[in-house]
């Protein structure tokens, strides 16, 4: 593993990363805040529910404008759906981590604020299954066969998603697939057993299973890879080198905005002058406006007045986020070495990438969507493992069940069947006084910290007509 400055980026694990570093965000002078007498009375122009990218982000969008900000945190600590620790002497990443500079507004942060990064290693060989097992493969014939199945799956996303930033562009065409899932599609190819456990390995999991993800989520990301296969495997890559939690502190920082943590939000009311939002202990807050900074899958935990629009009823109550989404680091003696795994539908381990050579063992990072495999007890995970790996030992393991967490009640976002179509325009708009912002609800890179961080500015500008007065 190797730290590398932005402009030096290396050759990395599956294929070339092919694209050109954006350039750096400019310096922002801030607009000194009004007097602080009203934040005795818990009176700001804006209040921020939540402090993951998409509110850190939103806040310091409004404090350049001079505004009040006050930011309201479940956890005790910020970053959401992001959480650096440690496992076994090394840091790592329990939720978001790689970045890309095809992702613009990450890709400037990092460069505004001095990041160095991380490129994780290429593997050495993959573990893919067979027609009766798993077995060994080269780099090149793994993963050039799989992007030869991945192109075939992807074959409309041109004409589907010209503009992948604007993903409703053909909207037309759109609404005749958009309620396909991904099982769908896969039973249209007509593949052999053998290629669709290959293309299993690489779209099931990502959408909490092929029945639950939507083709067109899937499409839109091939979309957003330039509908390329090599880019599409480099996108998982860099990562910042202090962590993502440093990244969202430095966005912070100049946010200087007020924050509250273990501050979970029991209701939003807005009367049409003001908002008020109520904590669960029981300290009322009132603003201009409100934006509400948590994952879809959350906005069902807070009482809004008036109620939420059918469309967000309905998208809270169908989840964006993968609900079954967990993350796993595991210190694993094995002769796997430094081998990357692919695992089909259906296997409680889906995804195994290796990270470091430790000195008795393998530092590697995982994903699941079995909500029956404890991701923290190391004989479960060994035993999930070893259906893979058999003689895997599995020495230590930290993991993080994201659809327990009742703070984001889900991992990334994979949109379902219809949710393109029929909910994202109508969940992005403002509702009253209150907007909303969620790497959920992206128009870009949604599942990812640059979809939060688009998200969080988009909606700072909807609210800013009421705070400035």
């Amino acid at each position: 593993m190797s730290n590398t400055t932005i402009s030096g980026l290396p050759l990395t694990r599956r294929g070339v990363l092919t694209a050109v570093t954006a350039a750096a965000a400019a310096h922002t002078v801030l607009r000194p805040p009004p007097a602080s007498a009203a934040r005795t009375r818990n009176v700001y122009d804006v209040i921020v529910v939540g402090a993951g990218f998409a509110g850190v982000t939103a806040a310091r969008a409004l404090r350049r404008k001079g505004l009040q900000v006050l930011i309201l945190e479940a956890r005790n600590r910020i970053g959401g759906r992001t959480w650096t620790t440690t496992f076994e002497g090394e840091q790592v990443e329990m939720g978001g981590v790689w970045v890309d500079p095809m992702q613009t507004h990450v890709w400037q942060e990092i460069e505004h604020q001095g990041v160095g990064l991380v490129a994780d290693p290429a593997a050495d060989r993959t573990l893919f299954p067979t027609t009766t097992d798993f077995g060994y493969f080269s780099l090149e014939e793994a993963f050039g066969r799989q992007g030869e199945l991945l192109t075939r799956f992807c074959e409309r996303a041109p004409e589907l998603f010209p503009d992948p930033t604007n993903p409703l562009a053909r909207v037309d065409l759109l609404r005749r697939v958009d309620p396909q899932t991904i099982r769908d599609r896969l039973n249209a190819l007509r593949l052999t057993d053998l290629d669709e456990k290959w293309l299993t390995g690489a779209t099931g999991g990502l959408g909490g299973g092929s029945d639950r993800g939507a083709y067109t989520q899937f499409l839109h990301w091939w979309a957003l890879c330039n509908y390329n296969a090599d880019q599409y495997y480099g996108i998982n890559t860099y990562r910042p080198a202090s962590g993502m939690a440093d990244l969202a502190q430095g966005i912070l920082t100049e946010a200087a905005a007020d924050l509250r943590l273990n501050s979970p939000v029991r209701s939003i009311t807005d009367n049409g002058r003001e908002v008020t939002v109520r904590t669960k202990t029981g300290t009322t807050y009132t603003a201009s406006s409100v934006v509400v900074a948590v994952p879809v899958n959350v906005w069902k935990t807070i009482e809004f007045g008036p109620a939420l629009s059918p469309q967000r009823r309905r998208a809270t109550s169908e989840t964006f986020g993968v609900p079954t989404a967990q993350k796993l680091w595991l210190r694993l003696q094995t002769s796997l070495g430094n081998t990357y795994v692919h695992t089909p539908d259906g296997y409680p381990v889906d995804t195994l990438v290796p990270i470091k050579q430790l000195a008795d063992s393998q530092l590697m990072v995982g994903f699941s969507g079995d909500q029956r495999l404890d991701v923290n007890n190391v004989a479960q995970v060994e035993r999930a493992v070893r259906l893979v790996v058999p003689d895997a030992r599995v020495l230590a393991v930290k993991g993080q069940n994201w659809g327990t967490d009742p703070y984001a009640r889900g991992g990334w976002s994979f949109r379902r069947p219809g949710q393109l179509t029929g909910l994202l325009n109508a969940i992005q708009l403002p509702q009253g006084r209150i907007s909303f912002a969620t790497s959920d609800i992206a128009s870009g890179w949604s599942g990812y910290v640059e979809g939060a961080m688009e998200s969080g500015l988009r909606a700072a500008e909807q609210v800013t007509r009421y705070a400035i007065r």
